[in-house]
């Protein structure tokens, strides 16, 4: 039986090819994608997770969620700098504007009413800011018993993208995070300690645009994503930071895990969005999170071009 899964997404580049590996792989059956306010307005990531369905040709429902922090009107800094609209994750994606709607109810309530009924497990993967999966989690408290598993894609260990500690998803809404792994979940993170060892390169750029349209079409998200890895790290090369949540679904032992004490830093100036992880066991704080160490690029990169591939 394919295993059930819920996108919490943020659409931009990277969660675009999430939705489509989540949507096209036989293993997995996506319920819904959820949009939450992230790389791009949350409206923005509603009517992208809906051009990316339209584009493929298969119908997933999309709700959308929150549109700021819980605790904070926005992001501290102006949406006009490095996480904006325009320079990392483009605004709306370049396909055609959706035909299908996104559904009336909201995500946080969509959430909450489907963990409720659920008689199947049915994994949770937040590629984008907690703040959705926070706020439901503060309206229904027993929905972390009803929730089996959430891997998250966000946090770092060693460094950020973002600030010079914090990663983009932790940092844009830290609270929320917190509330994520206080809440005694299963909780796998997917952090950039893994993601940066799935950059794509030339090689993989032209096995993708030799796969068919759908992966031209993804070879087309990559090198404008690229531009800004070039520019900050000096990569021909951009890392499909969510698709590698899903691909953990897929493939276990793909992404080497430990488990270990995660906590997130709100009030420093410096470090606001850090993830602490303890990983040499340097406390006695208790574990609460399988943290990815380590991937498998080479197997990820097969998995993804094998599937797109197949739809192209």
């Amino acid at each position: 039986m394919p295993r059930k899964l819920i996108l919490d997404v943020d659409t931009g580049t990277d969660d675009a090819v999430a939705l489509m590996l989540a949507a096209l792989h036989p293993d997995l059956e996506l319920v819904a994608a959820t949009t939450v306010n992230g790389n791009v307005p949350v409206d923005y990531c509603t009517e992208n997770s809906l051009r990316v369905f339209d584009h493929i040709g298969i119908p997933v429902p999309v709700y959308e969620g929150v549109a700021k922090p819980i605790e904070r009107d926005d992001f501290p800094i102006p949406r006009g700098d490095i996480q904006s609209s325009n320079a990392v994750h483009g605004g709306y994606l370049d396909i055609p504007p959706s035909r299908s709607t996104k559904q009336a109810t909201a995500a946080v309530d969509f959430l909450i009413e489907t963990y409720r009924a659920a008689t199947e497990p049915i994994v949770l993967v937040p590629v984008g800011p907690m703040s959705n999966v926070a706020t439901a989690l503060l309206a229904e408290p027993k929905l972390k018993d009803l929730i089996p598993e959430i891997v998250i894609m966000g946090g770092a260990n060693r460094y950020g993208n973002v600030t010079p500690r914090a990663e983009f998803n932790v940092w844009a809404d830290p609270e929320a995070a917190q509330i994520v792994f206080d809440a005694a979940l299963d909780v796998t993170m997917i952090g950039l300690d893994v993601t940066h060892k799935a950059v794509t390169g030339p090689d993989v750029q032209r096995r993708l645009r030799e796969a068919g349209s759908i992966g031209v079409f993804v070879a087309e998200l990559i090198d404008f994503f690229t531009v800004y890895h070039r520019q900050t790290y000096g990569w021909e090369g951009a890392p499909i930071h969510d698709a590698v949540a899903v691909a953990h679904l897929l493939r276990p032992g793909l992404v080497e895990t430990k488990l270990r004490n995660v906590e997130v830093e709100r009030v420093s100036e410096l470090c606001r969005g850090r993830t602490v992880v303890d990983l040499w066991l340097r406390t006695e704080r208790p574990p609460n999170a399988h943290v990815g160490v380590d991937l498998d690029g080479e197997a990820f990169f097969a998995l993804l071009v094998d599937r797109i591939g197949r739809l192209g």
